[in-house]
Formats: structure tokens, sequence, C-alpha cells
């Protein structure tokens, strides 16, 4: 089951972030000026394009769990490590509330995901009766989902007229 899931969700991610460099092209103009949108850009391509790589490297040798988990450790660790450099670096104005909870989710199940697959231990711990892998694909879904969601309301943001 697990084999299918992440074969079927890595292409997902792969499209989704497709779509979101063509919104990015669409704004490149807009956002160019501004570090922020290009911070938060980034942001967002992150938390598309990782669980996509994720999910490919589960299917690399799906019955190696070791590669699974080093590789989902890593990949969780870049990747809240990124997304909390690139809202800690430069200023600029505050994003909304629903952009910057987004953002401290993503950061949340990234580590969540690193934590489950460095110590798969801890799922059964907690009293969940699933698999590690099985609850890591359950956490990149909802990394995922953030991140649209974040690509949604950038899409529709009005951006402040620059000062004469």
């Amino acid at each position: 089951m697990e084999t299918t899931f992440y074969a079927a969700f890595a292409p997902l991610s792969f499209t989704v972030l497709g779509l979101w460099f063509l919104i990015v092209q669409t704004r490149h103009r807009e956002w160019r000026a501004s570090p922020s949108h290009r911070r938060l850009a980034s942001a967002v391509s992150l938390q598309l394009a990782l669980p996509g790589l994720m999910s490919l490297f589960s299917l690399v040798d799906p019955a190696s769990t070791g590669l699974w988990r080093a590789s989902f450790a890593a990949t969780a660790i870049v990747g809240a490590g990124a997304l909390l450099a690139l809202a800690i670096v430069g200023s600029g104005p505050r994003r909304s509330l629903a952009v910057e909870a987004e953002r401290a989710g993503a950061v949340a199940l990234f580590t969540l995901v690193a934590v489950v697959a460095v110590a798969p231990g801890t799922v059964h711990g907690v009293g969940v009766a699933a698999k590690p892998i099985q609850v890591e694909a359950f956490f990149l879904s909802l990394i995922l989902f953030l991140g649209m969601s974040v690509a949604w309301l950038l899409l529709f943001e009005e951006l402040e007229a620059p000062a004469p």
C-alpha cells in the first residue's frame, strides 16, 4: 500500500510544483522587487517539492526501512531549517496570520517527519496503530496541502503600490 501511495504522491507533488512555477511566472514582474515575496515563493516551492522528493526516495528500495528513514530525516531537517531561515532572514512586511500559521505548521510537520524517521517507535509509543511510513504519508500530505494553501493566498494577494 505504501508503495502505491508514494508512487502516486510523487507525481502529484511535482505537478503542483509545476503549477506553482506558472503562478510565479505570472507574478514575477511584481514579486521581483519584493524580497519578502521572493522568500515566500521559495518557501512554497520547498513545501511542494520536498514531499515529492521524499516520495521518490521511498520508492528507490521500498523494502529498505533504513533508506527511507535516512532520506526522510535528512530531507525533513533541511526543509524545516530552510523554512525557518526564509522566515527569519531579511525584513519585510508581516504576512497574514494565515500565511504565518501555515508556515509554522509546515515547520512543525517537517520536524515530525524527521522525528518519526529517526525514532519510528514513537508512532506506537503515542498509541497510533499505523506503520511509521504511513504516518509519514499523512504528514507529507498535510505539508503539500499547506503549501497549496499559501500558494492560493499569494495568487490573489494585492501588492502595495511602491512609494513615489
